[in-house]
């Protein structure tokens, strides 16, 4: 019986994958995610002025409806499955971080929807999102405290 050797040399897995996987077309990826990236955060600013100006709201309440609504939507393309696909067309483009953000929330719930509401969409929705929540806060804390210690007067 005639056993062919399995090479393990890392410079030859090199030259394999180089040699059969597809060309990256890392040019037009780039245009894609820079021209959806830029659509999606024209939308944010149209929400903003649109509120500013018709619906006589303070800048910062129009940035805080801008990003209620940026993060619906996503949530609403999430569920019907359209992001996803407008995620495989413009890869990074789609994760401005308010829609990257409601993105990582929906999608994981959605996996697990038939376990039910509570053990599955609601156990599921903060699985990704739950860590960013917590470092984020707990970070704000020791931010806050510091600055209250030693730079606050």
């Amino acid at each position: 019986m005639n056993k062919q050797r399995v090479h393990t040399n890392p410079e030859h897995y090199a030259r394999l994958t180089e040699r059969f996987s597809p060309p990256s077309k890392l040019g037009m990826g780039i245009l894609r995610a820079f021209w959806v990236g830029g659509v999606i955060c024209m939308l944010g600013q149209f929400i903003m002025d649109a509120g500013s100006r018709w619906l006589h709201l303070s800048s910062r309440d129009a940035g805080t409806l801008a990003s209620v609504t940026l993060v619906f939507l996503t949530a609403l393309l999430t569920g019907i499955g359209v992001f996803d696909k407008l995620g495989q067309y413009a890869g990074a483009g789609t994760f401005v971080p308010i829609t990257g953000f409601a993105n990582a929330m929906v999608s994981p719930a959605l996996e697990f929807r038939r376990e039910g509401l509570v053990l599955g969409l609601g156990a599921k929705l903060f699985t990704i999102a739950g860590p960013v929540l917590v470092y984020g806060i707990s970070a704000s804390v020791v931010v806050g405290v510091v600055y209250a210690l030693f730079l606050h007067g």
